[in-house]
């Protein structure tokens, strides 16, 4: 009968209950966020972040810094009383160009616009391109067979000769300039985003909203645009740099933003038709540029790690 006592209950499940609901509790307790997983990603790129970095300076030293560098940019008969292709000094630092402008605050001037018209044009890049192959991926047959042969068309002509033809046709204002880079970058940001569609519409859960009678502007709305938007933000991002790059192409080709207003590629046009060469209107310009479309890159390849479903933890 003691022997009878001493024999475990196999109804008594209390410690093993105990230890598997702690398990269950620690497993969940260990579930890191997918925001913070993506942003753990994204920090471990140190040069996304020493880019992220550079950016944000270059955006405050652009908008922020005529307010304390006070110079005249937009009247050129005060400008020409300055001494034109001036060295640096201490009244200029980085000196004066042919038309007697201040070249640092001349940098800012035409960051603003560089920047703000860049930015402005991938905008418009995206969310073209975005719609574009949404739609043609997304409803398939006849409608992405037209899209896709539209689109094949577009893309069989050189993007420059495109750029300089709008550009010679339509008036060159900073609106126009804005709608016309922005309505020639999205041709491959189109193909990407139609991927997308076409792989996500195919999927288990699209197919069974589907058969639950949702339609088509919700299964895109809840399934096919929010599982895409990895690529879209990283697209996005090179979009941008893309629409910096096409303004200051045009720029330097003698086709920017008309006085008095400029951007960075129409004052390295200006600087290169000076002679003799004046290194100051020419290599802070360039490398600020560069490094610009640089950092970008770098950004847009860091985003697009953070979203790669992959590297996420289950």
């Amino acid at each position: 009968m003691s022997q009878l006592n001493e024999m475990p209950n196999p109804l008594h499940l209390d410690g093993p209950n105990d230890e598997r609901a702690r398990a269950t509790t620690s497993f969940e307790s260990a579930v890191v966020p997918l925001w913070r997983q993506r942003l753990r990603i994204f920090l471990q790129n140190k040069l996304a972040i020493a880019s992220v970095v550079y950016l944000v300076l270059i955006v405050l030293f652009c908008y922020l810094g005529p307010i304390i560098w006070h110079s005249n940019q937009t009247n050129q008969a005060i400008a020409l009383n300055n001494q034109t292709n001036a060295a640096p000094s201490l009244h200029h630092l980085l000196g004066t160009d042919g038309s007697g402008f201040d070249v640092f605050g001349r940098i800012m001037f035409g960051g603003e616009y560089s920047l703000s018209l860049g930015i402005l044009a991938g905008f418009i890049t995206i969310v073209v391109g975005t719609i574009y192959g949404m739609i043609s991926g997304f409803i398939g047959g006849a409608v992405d067979a037209t899209f896709m042969r539209i689109l094949d068309a577009l893309l069989s002509i050189p993007l420059i000769f495109l750029l300089l033809s709008l550009v010679t046709i339509f008036p060159r204002t900073s609106t126009n300039l804005i709608v016309i880079i922005g309505v020639i970058g999205w041709f491959g940001n189109a193909r990407i985003i139609r991927g997308d569609a076409l792989v996500i519409k195919e999927l288990e859960y699209t197919q069974a909203s589907r058969a639950m009678g949702a339609g088509w502007w919700h299964i895109v709305r809840r399934h096919v645009f929010p599982n895409s938007v990895s690529n879209v933000v990283t697209v996005a991002t090179f979009a941008i740099a893309d629409a910096i790059l096409f303004l200051t192409t045009l720029g330097y080709l003698g086709l920017g933003i008309p006085a008095p207003a400029t951007d960075w590629g129409t004052m390295l046009n200006n600087a290169a038709q000076v002679q003799p060469f004046y290194w100051w209107q020419v290599y802070p310009l360039a490398a600020i540029f560069i490094l610009v479309i640089v950092a970008i890159t770098y950004i847009g390849e860091a985003l697009r790690d953070a979203f790669e479903v992959r590297l996420l933890e289950r």
